[in-house]
């Protein structure tokens, strides 16, 4: 199975890495260079921040690999982000079961109505609920919806806006959903995976774990063998969005 996993930024991709044997080595492709890892780990790539670079990126990676004749069979959005409490404490692993973008849309007197409301395009996408429970069960994350933001919640208030409207949402981050719109695109399976540095809401820099989100990232990629194995690339539950 050929994996591609996107993270924000380098340190994220390293972390990944780390969880599996052997250096790897730049391969520059138009519009994106990927890390690819020996003994048929995944390709990586530090995608970028936000969800419009992270789409470009891995919309390049995604497109060179049909052209040579070897597609992906997933794509998978992966770092650090922030926690809605109490369900995500810091720490804690999430497994999207819904990628949403949580702010792609209009403000409107009534309050915010999704981009789907205004008769366009997709607000959500869902990954393989197959692949979702077999991640959960390998690395004990939690599986709920990961919202993609542009711009980070800093104040309690967002913060309960945002709960209000996705109660089932577990944690934000900023790729997500734009790896998961390239991935559709391409026709390719989606996941989602974070682990939680700070909490969703007030920005205290103080209370934030980053060092302790990345080994725990480290430590659920290399758990992930079992549930990749285990999983048919060609279900067709990954073609689920709106």
């Amino acid at each position: 199975m050929r994996i591609l996993v996107a993270t924000a930024v380098p340190v994220e991709r390293d972390a990944v890495a780390r969880a599996f044997h052997g250096p790897g080595r730049e391969v520059r492709l138009p519009g994106v260079t990927l890390h690819r890892l020996p003994d048929g780990g995944p390709d990586l790539v530090a995608a970028g921040v936000g969800p419009a670079l992270a789409a470009a990126s891995v919309s390049a990676a995604l497109t060179a690999a049909a052209l040579d004749g070897a597609p992906y069979d997933l794509a998978v959005s992966a770092g650090i982000g922030g926690g809605f409490a109490p369900g995500a404490p810091l720490g804690s692993l999430v497994v999207a079961d819904e990628i949403t973008a949580a702010d792609l849309g209009a403000e409107t007197a009534d309050g915010f109505l999704p981009v789907t409301e205004l008769g366009f395009g997709t607000v959500t996408h869902r990954p393989p609920e197959t692949l979702v429970r077999g991640v959960a069960a390998a690395t004990g994350a939690r599986a709920g919806t990961v919202l993609t933001v542009s711009t980070v919640t800093g104040t309690a208030a967002r913060a309960d806006a945002l709960l209000a409207r996705h109660p089932r949402a577990l944690a934000e981050a900023m790729e997500g959903f734009g790896v998961a719109e390239a991935a559709a695109a391409h026709g390719v399976p989606v996941l989602e995976i974070r682990a939680v540095s700070n909490p969703v809401g007030p920005r205290d820099r103080a209370a934030w774990r980053i060092g302790d989100a990345l080994t725990a990232l480290t430590d659920a990629f290399g758990k992930l063998a079992p549930a990749l194995e285990s999983w048919n690339p060609h279900d067709p539950s990954h073609d689920r969005r709106h």
